[in-house]
């Protein structure tokens, strides 16, 4: 068998006949799981001191980080937000699972409910037509 990596032939030698194999309860599988929200803010003021209140709490960070987020937090609301949705706290009460790596960001859009672009529906409507009963993979 032969792999190539980062423009390099790597020469892999074939499983050795004694291995046992894994069957499929024994490998680790991994799912991406993608969630995309809209969220209105109705109380910047909460929602920013709710941010610094964790930022404050946390004894782990540097005090030149801590700066920055403070900074970061108290000019843009959608920073207050990523600091306060951890998507660890998402899964954490899910039997069977466990977070295997996590990235997140937030950004002020401009969203208009009634704009059939923003129709989450239309998305299901279109697999039910294709013959797609699951959710995508």
């Amino acid at each position: 068998m032969l792999v190539k990596a980062a423009g390099r032939r790597k020469v892999a030698e074939a499983p050795s006949p004694t291995l046992r194999r894994m069957t499929t309860e024994e490998t680790p599988r991994y799912v991406r799981l993608r969630v995309d929200l809209v969220l209105e803010i109705d109380d910047p003021e909460a929602l920013t001191g709710a941010a610094l209140e964790r930022i404050a709490a946390d004894e782990l960070l540097p005090d030149q980080e801590r700066a920055h987020a403070e900074s970061a937090v108290r000019e843009d609301e959608a920073e207050a937000l990523a600091y306060l949705v951890d998507p660890f706290d998402l899964v954490a009460e899910v039997p069977g699972v466990e977070l295997a790596q996590a990235s997140w960001s937030s950004e002020e859009i401009e969203y208009d409910p009634d704009d059939e672009d923003w129709d989450l529906d239309e998305e299901d409507e279109d697999d039910e037509e294709e013959g797609h009963d699951g959710p995508r993979p």
